[in-house]
């Protein structure tokens, strides 16, 4: 995992993690929408990054 998102990737993911959880302790509804919107996100930059992987035709 530290090969494909790196040492700064890893502690985003962490952090990200860590405010769900703060959040889901004041507000579990409001962190289960917010789990969505951030699985949404993580699918738009995979559409994404996969388009630009083919148009330089890497992929």
């Amino acid at each position: 995992m530290r090969d494909t998102l790196g040492l700064e990737g890893i502690v985003g993911v962490l952090v990200v993690f860590a405010g769900i959880g703060i959040l889901t302790l004041h507000d579990p509804v409001v962190a289960g929408a917010l789990m969505v919107v951030l699985a949404g996100l993580a699918l738009i930059a995979k559409g994404l990054a996969d388009t630009v992987m083919r148009s330089f035709g890497l992929k």
